[in-house]
């Protein structure tokens, strides 16, 4: 075969076919055999009429679109292997420019290629500190709120009090044909009244002081625009206005800072129990979400340096998994895809394209960058940390509910359920080292990394969600070996809302 090559921009590859003669008419006598049998032809039995009655039983236009069918399902990986290319998935059949003798054009998406560039030059500084006795003050307090005891008041709402509140939010200014209606509506919504706003107080921080001086059944209209940087993407720059009607005003009477506090929050016997339990919680939480601001931020600048080529046949998989995964987690609030398009106000098609993919994007993106420098700084990890993390995963699913036991399929299921958690801890574990290798570099602590160091460039395969292709140190199975696997990371900012 005559293979022509055309790199095109969107880093697929445009593969023109000259196909002999014999070939073809090989095919055509094959696919005329098959059509015969599928059917009957008046005087014979099937598959035993003669080529040229076929042929004029069927057409010439049957066998030939047959016969290119059989063509291409043959020669396919011959071509991929003449060709000397990685290809991301099967490529289309673009077009065939002629039959006699037979031309094939070919669209073939090639695997993603990533060169990091000079990665081992970033510098990131990691200055995380630990939450002092402001945090944890804060912290005891909203304890105490959680087990005070409440009573009805005749009076307008003060600070420290609970209340509960209709709340109807509109936008201000509505699309076209629609009446502004907004998901943030509640009936019988239960918050206190802070002096200081919260990042995570629904509907935006700072709400619960607009409700000051409101007794039940008071009115009121808030009015509020939201940033342009707002979580949720539908209400980004948005001016909002919420109908409030105060139901019930209640004082809280909070319970002392002691020891019986202490027995009443949990298995804690003394107060400095219970204080030495929520600093390590609000170190932890503090410290990861420094972890997650920092490796976005080492990522990106990373990503600012390197290069990296990918199909759009790649992003158009990874956003299916977007979809998925937000399919997921609404059927455990008991809510379906249509359902929340709704209350977004927009469409299936257009969530893909605006925020499906973006995420689909940063999702490959980092994926590709975290596989790639696992085999530049040829990491792997060992048979000891592998399995105290798979114990670690276990212990985790079976807090949550799982119990191996009650595993459809019996021994075979329980089997299946198992090499999930290994892989799973495997690609936790590996992600986790790769990333602490990456900050050790950017903080200028690693051993062996030299700023002038320039990694070879070499190409990751994204396939049904998974990594196809060249094998990874970074994607070890729990036996120790290599398998390509597209691995969770650990930047949260990436998932889709």
């Amino acid at each position: 075969m005559k293979i022509k090559k055309k790199l095109l921009d969107d880093h697929q590859m445009e593969l023109t076919v000259d196909v002999e003669a014999e070939q073809m008419e090989t095919s055509k006598r094959r696919a005329a055999r098959k059509l015969a049998k599928k059917g009957k032809i008046p005087g014979f039995r099937p598959g035993k009429a003669p080529y040229d009655v076929i042929v004029r039983h069927y057409g010439e236009a049957a066998i030939v679109e047959e016969g290119i069918d059989i063509l291409v399902d043959e020669t396919y990986p011959k071509i991929l292997e003449q060709a000397e290319i990685k290809p991301a998935a099967a490529g289309p059949l673009e077009k065939v420019e002629e039959l006699d003798p037979p031309k094939l054009v070919f669209r073939v998406p090639l695997a993603p290629e990533i060169d990091l560039g000079n990665y081992q030059s970033i510098r990131v500084p990691y200055k995380y500190s630990a939450p002092g006795k402001k945090e944890l003050n804060a912290a005891l307090e909203d304890l105490r709120k959680m087990y005070a005891t409440t009573k009805t008041v005749e009076r307008a709402a003060e600070f420290g009090d609970y209340v509960l509140v209709d709340v109807k939010g509109k936008r201000a200014e509505p699309k076209e044909n629609e009446d502004g209606q907004t998901a943030l509506s509640r009936e019988g919504y239960a918050l206190v009244v802070r002096k200081e706003p919260k990042d995570d107080e629904w509907p935006y921080a700072g709400f619960s002081k607009e409700l000051i001086g409101l007794s039940a059944d008071d009115p009121k209209t808030i009015s509020h625009k939201f940033p342009k940087d707002d979580p949720d993407e539908s209400l980004q720059g948005k001016s909002v206005k919420f109908d409030v009607t105060m139901k019930t005003v209640r004082s809280m009477k909070l319970p002392d800072l002691d020891d019986k506090l202490a027995v009443l929050a949990g298995q804690y016997k003394t107060l400095d129990e219970l204080k030495e339990a929520l600093q390590k919680d609000l170190e932890a939480k503090a410290e990861a979400e420094y972890d997650d601001e920092y490796y976005v931020k080492l990522i990106d600048k990373i990503k600012a340096g390197a290069t990296i080529k990918y199909p759009p046949h790649v992003i158009e998989h990874e956003a299916e998994h977007v979809l998925n995964d937000l399919r997921d987690r609404l059927v455990q609030q008991g809510l379906d895809l249509e359902t929340y398009f709704k209350m977004r106000e927009t469409t299936q098609e257009k969530f893909i394209e605006e925020e499906a993919k973006p995420v689909a994007i940063k999702r490959l993106e980092r994926s590709l960058i975290l596989d790639q420098i696992a085999l530049d700084e040829k990491i792997e990890v060992d048979e000891g940390s592998l399995e105290t993390e798979f114990g670690q995963t276990l212990t985790e699913m079976q807090h949550q509910g799982l119990d191996l036991s009650k595993v459809r399929g019996g021994q075979r299921g329980q089997k299946q359920v198992a090499e999930a958690i290994a892989m799973q801890s495997a690609n936790r574990l590996m992600t986790r080292t790769v990333l602490e290798r990456m900050k050790a570099i950017a903080t200028g602590e690693a051993k062996g990394a030299k700023a002038d160091k320039k990694p070879e460039k070499a190409s990751a395969t994204k396939k049904s969600g998974k990594s196809a292709g060249k094998k990874s140190p970074a994607t070890k199975t729990a036996k120790g070996k290599s398998k390509a696997d597209d691995k969770q990371t650990v930047i949260k900012k990436t998932k889709a809302k």
